[in-house]
């Protein structure tokens, strides 16, 4: 591909709702481009963006892909990204590097909670924002009503750019509203061709085209004055006002067509081309500090943004990255202002899906890869600036659908952690951890879908076959009561003995491990054992006396016990202090605690009720609900729960809010567990045994 400049780059992200039409839109854009030959389908899993084994084999996406394209001179730079809420990190991924997005509504379903999370992400981007109604030619279709709807829902400030053109229940066309011209379509090869509007149809075209001019209208005083004087707005004023409104999100444009079918898709090309906003657009990118750092296309200094890594088992390690400004070329020597390292960029290619184009330089805002860099993973900047400069990092969603993972095959856990740390390199929103008190290797990520994915990976990837089971719960135990005990360890087999002797209180402690004292007098237990007798107890304290679970909290004061002066050491007194920890604690009324969870769910208002319902069925307690700071009415309710009833909270909450809420969940402290639950994790402790 030949050189291409800052200002015919258009860097576009489709956002939408799975199942919607993401892919089939780039799919066609693509072949509309002439870049493909063929119309891929979902369906017959051949498409450029759904290239992956798992995306063909599910017929939905599970990665953000990547399809540069030319059109009209213009480089198009488009983000297909998934729909699922599991891989949200993708998604976020994309829209750090974009300069616009598409938000891609199903024509049949109208507004779906993945319509209004693409708006949210995108205006908390503050990049602009258009929607194309997909499906508009589906007998079941229902374009003005959905239109309806978001003009509704997001203000004036929506406007049509295409509508339906309906003979009967069959849509044969679109009414172009800047050029007041209606395109018909060839059933066969997608082709239109132009005519004027029909009489039937005038009126619904000058209601939607009035629609159109008071949007645009917004955009200076001198087309307000003529819009309200009802004075004639030229084509060419209109394509202006587009383009500035776009610019500066001003104006939310609508288009409509059918992605498999091509229909309106070369409008929608020809928008981005003339109308979204180049990189430079907002003059500046932000540091990960807040402050601007200027967008400057000629600088002599170079600096990019890596937002995504792929593990690919073959290629390595292929770093995507955005030009923040300057030229990147290839061969170039670059500082990891993260890491310190000097990485060279020895090969520079994009990618259109899964296909490799070399390319010996990318100009400013323009998106590219690059392979190898050892030292270099997402959120990291790389410049040949001197100082520490940081570009904003992307915002990741945490994990908390945790499941344990065990190996099908005896000694498949290097491959398990091979596998799992080149699975850490691309997916951020996937955390693993090797939790030595439960022993078991515990995987999490955003959702059921997603960790199946993660389990897909590591089989068809590294060959590591794992099964997933739900996590084991760190309990802890302590005692409330207070006992005093003797202990005493008294061993003669020939030659030197063994003796110790000890007298304990234990009691609740304030501190969370041991509180060791000691009121001996007369030199019954001599000082020097002192440290031995601690160190028993806090070796018994790894196993408590009810389910084996650690102990903590527990106070122990030595008040007496006596020794023998040829048989007692060290190891005596250790003895002794254990079998004085294993008789007393029994008796010192000994419970469970389980760690809970400081919780804090976002919902909109309208589900405020349903999830405070279910908060007490997991023995949660409400603490307060309070307004959140972002503007979309969110509600946000403080809660604490015992973490062992929010394994699934992920699943539930998606269920209760139809996928409007989310929670961030924080350990807090251990709290004693009720009876009869402590009875059941005593006998499935047993049971384990």
């Amino acid at each position: 591909m030949e050189k291409v400049f800052t200002k015919s780059i258009r860097n576009v992200v489709l956002l939408g709702h799975s199942g919607g039409g993401k892919t089939s839109l780039a799919e066609s854009m693509l072949y509309i481009s002439r870049l493909t030959d063929r119309l891929g389908t979902i369906t017959d899993g051949n498409t450029v963006c759904d290239y992956d084994p798992e995306e063909i084999k599910r017929g939905y996406s599970i990665s953000s892909a990547i399809a540069p394209m030319l059109w009209n001179g213009t480089k198009i730079n488009l983000l297909d990204t998934p729909g699922f809420f599991d891989f949200e990190g993708e998604v976020r991924q994309c829209v750090r590097a974009a300069d616009a997005a598409i938000i891609v509504v199903d024509g049949k379903a109208g507004i779906e909670v993945g319509t209004e999370a693409g708006w949210n992400m995108a205006t908390k981007a503050g990049i602009p924002k258009a929607f194309f109604i997909n499906r508009f030619d589906d007998g079941e279709a229902r374009f003005y009503k959905v239109f309806g709807q978001i003009r509704e829902k997001y203000g004036v400030t929506v406007c049509p750019i295409q509508i339906p053109i309906i003979d009967g229940d069959t849509v044969i066309g679109f009414a172009n509203l800047v050029d007041m011209k209606v395109y018909t379509f060839e059933k066969t090869t997608g082709e239109y061709s132009s005519s004027s509007i029909p009489e039937k149809f005038m009126d619904t075209c000058l209601e939607y085209h009035n629609m159109l001019l008071e949007a645009i209208a917004q955009t200076s005083d001198e087309l307000m004055d003529k819009f309200f004087n009802e004075e004639p707005i030229s084509r060419e004023e209109s394509l202006e006002a587009i383009h500035e409104g776009i610019i500066r999100g001003e104006i939310v444009p609508v288009f409509c067509g059918a992605a498999i079918k091509n229909w309106g898709i070369k409008t929608l090309l020809d928008t981005i081309a003339h109308s979204f906003p180049r990189p430079t657009a907002r003059g500046c990118e932000k540091a990960q500090d807040g402050s601007d750092i200027a967008i400057e296309i000629e600088s002599e200094n170079t600096s990019i943004f890596v937002f995504k890594t792929i593990a690919d088992p073959f290629v390595g390690k292929m770093s995507f990255f955005k030009v923040m400004s300057g030229e990147v070329t290839k061969d170039m020597t670059l500082r990891n202002t993260t890491t310190g390292a000097q990485e060279k960029l020895s090969k520079l290619f994009m990618l259109r899906g899964k296909k490799q184009i070399d390319i010996d330089a990318f100009a400013c805002g323009d998106i590219g890869v690059t392979a190898k860099l050892g030292a270099t993973s997402t959120n990291d900047t790389l410049t040949t600036l001197q100082g520490d400069v940081k570009y904003a990092p992307i915002d990741f969603p945490a994990p908390y659908m945790s499941m344990a993972m065990t190996p099908v095959s005896k000694g498949d856990e290097d491959k398990i952690s091979g596998g799992i740390a080149r699975i850490l390199e691309e997916d951020m929103t996937v955390s693993y951890v090797n939790n030595s008190e439960t022993k078991q290797l515990v995987i999490s990520g955003l959702g059921d879908i997603h960790l199946d994915i993660v389990v897909s990976k590591l089989r068809n990837r590294y060959g590591a076959n794992v099964t997933l089971s739900k996590p084991k719960i760190a309990y802890r135990e302590t005692i409330k009561g207070k006992v005093d005990v003797e202990g005493k360890h008294k061993k003669q087999s020939g030659g030197s003995g063994q003796y110790g002797h000890v007298k304990i209180t234990f009691s609740h402690g304030e501190d969370e491990g041991l509180t060791f004292t000691e009121s001996v007098f007369g030199g019954a237990v001599p000082k020097n054992f002192f440290p031995a007798v601690e160190q028993g107890i806090k070796d018994c304290m790894q196993k408590g006396v009810l389910a084996g679970y650690p102990v903590v909290n527990l106070a122990a004061n030595l008040y007496d016990g006596s020794y023998h002066d040829v048989d007692s050491n060290e190891i005596s007194f250790k003895l002794a202090a254990g079998l004085a920890y294993r008789d007393g604690l029994p008796k010192a009324n000994p419970v469970i605690l389980e760690p809970i969870g400081d919780l804090k769910v976002y919902i909109p208002e309208a589900y405020v009720g349903d999830v405070m319902g279910d908060l007490p069925k997991r023995r949660g307690r409400v603490m307060g609900i309070e307004p959140a700071d972002d503007g979309l009415g969110t509600q946000v309710i403080i809660a604490e729960a015992p973490m062992a009833e929010l394994a699934d909270y992920v699943i539930s909450l998606r269920a209760m809010t139809q996928g409007r809420g989310r929670f961030d969940l924080s350990f807090v402290r251990y709290e004693e567990v009720p009876q009869n639950i402590a009875e059941k994790i005593i006998a499935d402790a047993k049971n384990d045994n």
